[in-house]
């Protein structure tokens, strides 16, 4: 009689936990692990399959909690660019979410960039009245990995407030309330606000501290892309630890970075700002990408107001709007994504006249079309009609370093999983979504000795499992869900770049999700057994 569905043996089983590897064996059985045990004493005979993991790392598939792949994933489920980093679950909702479709939010995903070519999920969107009616369309459909999310902070604002500027009424914050405890009763983790990025940007302090205080009560997290992460980072670090104070509910900040060499000083201050907001027991934490260059739209180099009601782009046509938007964004400390156009690289252009500029600095582009560099971003949003995907190039790699050395920090991508073979035909994308996971493992484990394996993994796993109180998964134990990974810790490492961004990592050779494999020997199997996962 077959006692297990497979078996994996002789592999350096590393849990999850931080603790040191060990050979073992590990049994999977249905969903679930089954059985670990010192190598050799689970009988192969027993397994239907046997996997030879001699030379490889064993270990809990990663957790992302920072994913993009909403709208990846209702186009291709597979998420292969995540499966083949060892990502077996990802968590979305960054300031935005498809649903709930409810108050002033009446067509979730219109503008959304990658949703252009997908008309029919457009017009399901506009049905899906429960924060949990997308994560439910998304896995009736089919996803190798298992998927939750935050409730999007921009999205609660558009329900109360639409995209005007201001304090909510206190009807619109009493819906907006309603609708968070929804949510988080339908499974969300929290909510995520990104308050560099209207409508986020109009929401006041005590306006997320009132919605934070319905999500403590659900036992959640407030996750935020802070207000600043330049000129005025201890403000926008020091905003989010209040919110976590007055509201007595955990707190994640997402890409914790120092952004513009004149603010890459203060990263040491806002490691102390966060230990010592921990000693007085505040819970704060963060995550971070390994990578010195951010990606966001060209849009983020703009004012906030100028998106007010939804107009940003009439803004950039009206002469005198257009003046007082040159005005400010020629003072580097009036916007909250202040560049010099040299660091700034837009990628993410639709328009054929505009793909000969993919790759160039925007410096180089204003030149080309003999303009001012303010002026080339305001012509080429106006042609495009779109935010315009960009990398900024600002970060420190010493910070990189010294972050990922932190105990609380966990990694996370800021991306979303994608296949190169239709992927690359949208244009370039951050390196990040194809390489983080592996490149942590490469460069800073293998390569630099900066930090052990066991603990780079458990930045990965356990440490995001615990934030988010999902229960049964993060860690090699039996009985929990059979989420596991086996690479090759001598070869692991990312190969895309910014100049060749869409190359697929190496190193990971299998992967399991809920006991399913979705890849073997480097390459994706089809298999979609990913769950919705939720707290608790």
């Amino acid at each position: 009689m077959l006692n297990y569905e497979t078996l994996i043996q002789n592999g350096k089983v590393i849990d999850g936990a931080g603790n040191p590897w060990i050979y073992a064996d590990v049994a999977l059985q249905g969903d679930r692990i089954a059985a670990i045990a010192p190598s050799g004493q689970l009988e192969p005979a027993n397994a239907h399959t046997v996997v030879d993991a001699a030379g490889h790392v064993v270990c809990p598939g990663f957790i992302d909690i920072q994913s993009h792949s909403i709208l990846p994933l209702l186009r291709d489920g597979r998420c292969l660019s995540k499966i083949t980093q060892g990502v077996t679950t990802e968590i979305m909702g960054e300031a935005w979410t498809p649903a709930p479709c409810a108050g002033l939010n009446n067509s979730p995903m219109e503008n959304e960039f990658f949703a252009v070519d997908m008309p029919e999920w457009i017009e399901r969107a506009r049905g899906w009245s429960r924060f949990r009616h997308w994560l439910e369309a998304m896995t009736e459909q089919g996803v190798s990995p298992n998927v939750g999310s935050f409730l999007g902070g921009g999205t609660l604002r558009k329900v109360g407030k639409g995209m005007e500027m201001g304090a909510a009424t206190a009807d619109q914050l009493a819906l907006m309330q309603r609708v968070m405890a929804e949510a988080m009763a339908d499974g969300a983790f929290g909510v995520s606000y990104a308050l560099i990025y209207p409508p986020d940007a109009y929401v006041d302090t005590d306006e997320l501290v009132a919605i934070c205080q319905v999500v403590q009560q659900y036992n959640g997290v407030y996750i935020t892309h802070v207000r600043s992460e330049a000129e005025r980072l201890h403000q926008g670090i020091g905003e989010a630890i209040e919110i976590g104070r007055r509201a007595g509910c955990p707190v994640e900040i997402y890409h914790l970075k120092a952004s513009g060499e004149g603010n890459w000083w203060k990263m040491p201050e806002i490691i102390e700002m966060i230990e010592q907001a921990r000693d007085a027991g505040i819970d704060v934490t963060a995550d971070m990408y390994p990578y010195t260059a951010s990606g966001t739209g060209l849009t983020a180099m703009f004012p906030t107001w100028a998106a007010a009601d939804g107009k940003f782009f009439e803004n950039l046509q009206n002469p005198e709007t257009r003046q007082r938007i040159r005005r400010e964004m020629q003072n580097p400390a009036a916007t909250l994504m202040a560049a010099r156009p040299e660091q700034v690289m837009p990628i993410g252009f639709r328009l054929p006249a505009h793909q000969p500029y993919v790759g160039k600095r925007l410096a180089e582009i204003a030149a080309a079309r003999g303009q001012e560099w303010i002026d080339a971003a305001i012509e080429l949003l106006l042609a495009e009609r779109q935010s315009i995907s960009t990398i900024y190039f600002k970060m420190s790699e010493e910070n990189v370093r010294l972050q990922l050395q932190q105990p609380w920090i966990k990694i996370s991508t800021d991306a979303g999983g994608v296949d190169p073979a239709w992927a690359k035909a949208r244009g370039p994308v951050h390196p990040r979504g194809y390489g983080t996971c592996p490149r942590v493992l490469g460069k800073y484990v293998r390569e630099e000795r900066l930090i052990p394996l066991e603990d780079a993994i458990r930045k990965m796993t356990s440490a995001v499992a615990e934030r988010l109180s999902l229960r049964n998964r993060g860690l090699l134990h039996e009985g929990y869900f059979a989420d596991v990974v086996i690479f090759d810790p001598t070869t692991v490492s990312d190969r895309a770049t910014f100049a060749e961004p869409h190359q697929l990592s190496q190193g990971v050779r299998d992967v399991w999700v809920n006991g399913d494999r979705v890849l073997q020997n480097g390459q994706h199997t089809g298999a979609l057994p990913g769950v919705v996962v939720s707290p608790h």
